[in-house]
Formats: C-alpha cells, sequence, structure tokens
C-alpha cells in the first residue's frame, strides 16, 4: 500500500481516486474547499484496503503542496480551470506543482489533453508537433515543455497522459458526450452539438484514462515523455448518440448541429461559448488520436465500445 496525492476533484481527479484506493492505495485529494462532492463520494467507494481523505489547499503555494505531497508514491495535477481563465489560473499552479514534485521526488503525473497539437493533425500521435497558436494549446504546451526540460536536467520526475473528450460515469454536464448528450437523446429530444455530427472524434473513456495515469506513475519508462490515453476507435457525434439510443432502447437520435458563426454570436457575452470557438476545428475537422504506442509502453489497452456504453448508461 503506498500514498498518492491528487491536485483536483473533477471527473478525472476522483475517477483517478476511486480507482487507485480500489486497488489498495491511500489517497489524498486536494482542492480549494476540501470537500468531497457527492460525486466523488460516489466515485470514491472503494472494494479494497485503501482509502480517500480530502483536504482544503491553495493549489498555487509551493510550498502547501510540498508539505502535503511528502512521501507520496506519485503527485498528479488533475486541475482544470475554466477555459477563459487558462492563461491567468494555469502558471501559478503549474509551477507550483513543479516545485513540489521537485522538493518530495515524488513523480509529477499530469491529466493532459489534445489542444496543444493545434488544427490540421491527423492523426494525433504522441511525436506530433505541439503546433497550437491558440491561446489554450499555447498555455497546455509550455507547461508540458517546462516540467519536460526540468526532467531531463534531473530536477524531477514528470509525465503527461493526455485524452481527448470523455465519457463515463463521471462526466459532467460540459461534457460533449456526457450528460449535455445522454439527457436529451435518452427523452427522445433533439440533439445539438457544436459543429458538426459527422467528422471522426476520438472520444477517451474516464477510466481507461485514470488507469493510464495511475500506470505511468509507476512506470520509469513513462517518465519524461507524454502519452495518449488508451482510447478506442474513432466514432462521429451521429455515430456515438445512435449507438448509445441503441443500447438504451430509445428512438434514433434526432440530431441538428450549432455552427460555428452561431457559437461565435452567443460567445460575445459567454466567454465559455467563445473559447470553445477559438477551438471550433476540434469539432469541424478530423480529432482523432493514435494510442499505439503509449498503449505498448504502459501495457494497457482501451475499454471496449460496447463496455463503455454500458457502463455509461448503467451508472446513470
Amino acid at each position: 500500500m503506498s500514498r498518492h496525492v491528487i491536485l483536483g476533484k473533477g471527473p478525472i481527479g476522483r475517477t483517478l481516486a476511486g480507482l487507485l484506493a480500489t486497488t489498495g492505495h491511500d489517497v489524498l485529494v486536494l482542492s480549494r474547499s476540501g470537500a468531497p462532492t457527492p460525486a466523488h463520494r460516489r466515485a470514491g467507494r472503494s472494494t479494497g484496503p485503501g482509502t480517500i481523505t480530502h483536504a482544503a489547499i491553495d493549489g498555487t503555494d509551493g510550498r502547501a503542496l510540498t508539505a502535503s505531497a511528502a512521501g507520496a508514491e506519485a503527485l498528479y495535477n488533475c486541475v482544470n480551470p475554466p477555459y477563459h481563465r487558462w492563461a491567468t489560473d494555469w502558471p501559478p499552479v503549474a509551477e507550483a506543482l513543479l516545485q513540489a514534485a521537485e522538493a518530495t521526488g515524488a513523480p509529477l503525473v499530469i491529466a493532459g489533453n489534445l489542444y496543444s497539437y493545434g488544427a490540421g493533425t491527423y492523426p494525433m500521435r504522441e511525436d506530433s508537433p505541439l503546433a497550437s497558436t491558440e491561446t489554450k494549446g499555447v498555455v497546455r504546451a509550455a507547461m508540458w515543455r517546462e516540467a519536460q526540460a526540468r526532467h531531463r536536467a534531473g530536477r524531477l520526475r514528470a509525465t503527461e497522459v493526455r485524452g481527448s473528450d470523455y465519457l463515463g460515469p463521471e462526466a459532467e454536464q460540459h461534457a460533449h458526450a456526457g450528460p449535455r448528450m445522454l439527457d436529451p437523446l435518452l427523452a427522445g429530444r433533439r440533439l445539438a452539438p457544436i459543429g458538426s455530427a459527422d467528422q471522426p472524434h476520438s472520444w477517451t473513456y474516464l477510466p481507461d484514462f485514470a488507469c493510464a495515469l495511475a500506470s505511468a506513475a509507476t512506470e520509469p519508462a513513462a517518465w519524461g515523455h507524454a502519452w495518449h490515453a488508451p482510447t478506442p476507435e474513432p466514432l462521429t457525434y451521429r455515430e456515438l448518440a445512435t449507438r448509445f439510443a441503441e443500447a438504451a432502447g430509445a428512438p434514433r437520435p434526432r440530431i441538428a448541429p450549432v455552427p460555428m458563426w452561431l457559437v461565435r454570436l452567443i460567445g460575445v457575452g459567454q466567454p465559455m461559448l467563445r473559447e470553445i470557438h477559438r477551438i471550433g476545428y476540434q469539432f469541424t475537422e478530423p480529432f482523432v488520436l493514435d494510442s499505439t504506442r503509449s498503449q505498448q509502453v504502459l501495457g494497457l489497452a482501451p475499454t471496449p465500445w460496447p463496455t463503455i456504453i454500458a457502463e455509461t448508461l448503467a451508472a446513470r
């Protein structure tokens, strides 16, 4: 049994905490409030000997993070600030985590995403250039480059696991394939995805994301590099919605995509949609990752689509 420390209690953080506790580890989850949400209590139920505890912390406080991570087997960055605050909120949190990893010697495992590759990267692989010119992608690329530079300098151990849009039992309302899709789908109402419903898209299952983070934490071959969470074959939004409908016995999906010009118009008054418009290519062109290499290194395979759909529906 070992001790793991997670900063962030969103869908990725709480799925990871539940996995680690179930496999016998003690987990400390750090957040601003220090209180578990009802969803975290559900995800954190453990059938193994591990425990999950919560504590409040300022994620920009390197000293506090260092004290919390002392003696930890691994330190995980599962934070996700609001889209419109990435440029201001991410840098101090990332720096504090690097300080804690350097001071404690705990490997830093970063829950990443695909934004840093930028438009036109198809398929996205771990060695694809971090070519994004969009603010959020630039921020995430800078975070990883700094972590990797310090790793190569021997100051700390770091790795990053990148996933695509996630889905699964713990997905929240903002997830494109979460309740935002499933609630109207199962009620027979019209779906309104952003951009297009017919472009191939990778969807990462939250439990697979968590497994990859946990594996990367203890696999020395993973340190110093970025990896893709094991992800099954891509599906268009329409294909995914249809599979969910068929499995649930719901009516065939009625889909009316929201055009990007309208997203831009609404985004004038809504910061979240304004930021979504800036990464509109993710919804209007193929957005596909290749996780072949990481599956080999981490010894993992993606959960098959029938299981993903069945488990997601069963958790509702």
